[in-house]
């Protein structure tokens, strides 16, 4: 079993223990290695990186009950990312073919410090409940403003004003966890 298997593994099952703090890291140090393994794959869609990223991660928490601990976590998380690539390439119409032994380099995506990513998942978690969902929806899944401020309940005008003072607010908080 590699280091980052066995961390993985480790903060995942924490993270099934109720431990919310050990489960963002674990899903921030998987987003690390999804959005290398997706951006190998899709260099001639680079925007869908992220959307295929978030839909992995989101299949990953509503299906984390799934998971047999007593097997690797990141073969398990390698499958999800695999087939939501599929379906992606489905969906686009997309003939392509992958080796389901590519697990090994799902496993070599390089680590960035995941404590920046945490930090911003606090900073996003301070906002009031409206701010919070449209900068996810705008600046993560990638929404249009008139889009978000439907889902939101407010004109594109109300939505862009608040994604504004959210975004300013953000920065501000980011910057103070610098000091």
């Amino acid at each position: 079993m590699t280091d980052t298997e066995t961390r993985m593994k480790a903060l995942m099952l924490r993270g099934l223990e109720g431990d919310a703090p050990a489960y963002r890291e674990c899903l921030a140090l998987l987003g690390v290695r999804l959005r290398a393994y997706f951006a190998r794959r899709m260099s001639g869609a680079p925007g869908d990186v992220e959307d295929l990223v978030q839909e992995t991660l989101l299949a990953v928490h509503i299906k984390r009950a799934t998971w047999d601990t007593t097997q690797p976590f990141t073969a398990w998380a390698h499958a999800v990312a695999r087939y939501k690539l599929i379906d992606h390439w489905r969906r686009c119409k997309i003939r392509q073919t992958l080796p389901i032994e590519d697990h090994e380099a799902f496993l070599a995506a390089e680590e960035h410090d995941p404590g920046v990513g945490l930090e911003l998942d606090r900073a996003l978690a301070s906002l009031p409940d409206r701010q919070r969902i449209l900068v996810s929806d705008v600046k993560l899944a990638g929404l249009s403003l008139a889009e978000a401020g439907a889902r939101a309940g407010i004109s594109e005008g109300a939505a862009k004003v608040a994604l504004h003072r959210a975004l300013k607010l953000l920065a501000e908080r980011m910057r103070h966890a610098d000091r």
